[in-house]
């Protein structure tokens, strides 16, 4: 028993003494951010919507494409983070309409008129917080060190850990609460300068 724990120790220590090494391994990386393209759908579901008449489903998503540079040293190889090619926006948004207001009538225009309003400003979020999203995803990047792994079979499971560092990074959680918050914000002043007075005139 005393020999498998100075045995493990010895493994560990050594470990410890590479990947301090690999430290010196450790790149600036580079970050790249794509704002994805998107589509709209405009759907009439069969079951009555609420008052409101319509909504604006947006789908949105951040993906992480990691590259890493990996220098063979003695006993294993070095992994550092060496790029991140970020793709962060919307993709899709779902417009649904009332049944009750029939496709090109003066109601349902209306109605999708306001409803591009709220993908204009969901768009908006994205455009105006590009500084922050690079600055955001960059300082996560700069933040994870280089990774010792003796095998090659073990570097894929370091992109892995690399990418779930990004995400869990402080800098990035605090960027998803900040669009989140931003789109609350930017959809309820939409709403507050629409009078309804354009969909009134409809059935006027």
């Amino acid at each position: 028993m005393i020999k498998k724990c100075v045995f493990l120790l010895c493994v560990l220590f050594i470990n410890s003494v590479f990947a301090d090494e690999c430290l010196s391994y450790k790149l600036k990386p580079t970050v790249n951010i794509t704002i994805p393209t998107w589509e709209k759908t405009v759907v009439q579901p069969l079951q009555p919507m609420d008052v409101l008449h319509g909504n604006v489903i947006a789908t949105m998503v951040d993906n992480y494409e990691i590259t890493t540079d990996i220098t063979s040293i003695e006993d294993g190889f070095c992994v550092s983070l060496k790029n991140i090619d970020a793709t962060v926006g919307y993709t899709d948004f779902l417009v649904q309409i009332d049944k009750s207001n029939r496709k090109d009538s003066c109601s349902y225009n209306a109605i999708l008129q306001h409803e591009d309003e709220h993908i204009r400003s969901y768009l908006s979020v994205i455009e105006d917080n590009k500084k922050m999203l690079k600055e955001s995803v960059l300082s996560a990047a700069e933040s994870i060190i280089p990774v010792f792994v003796s095998e090659q079979k073990d570097i894929e499971s370091v992109v892995d850990k690399f990418n779930e560092q990004l995400q869990n990074h402080p800098d990035i959680v605090l960027l998803k609460q900040h669009i989140k918050a931003e789109e609350e914000i930017r959809n309820k002043q939409v709403d507050l300068k629409d009078t309804g007075e354009t969909l009134k005139k409809c059935f006027n």
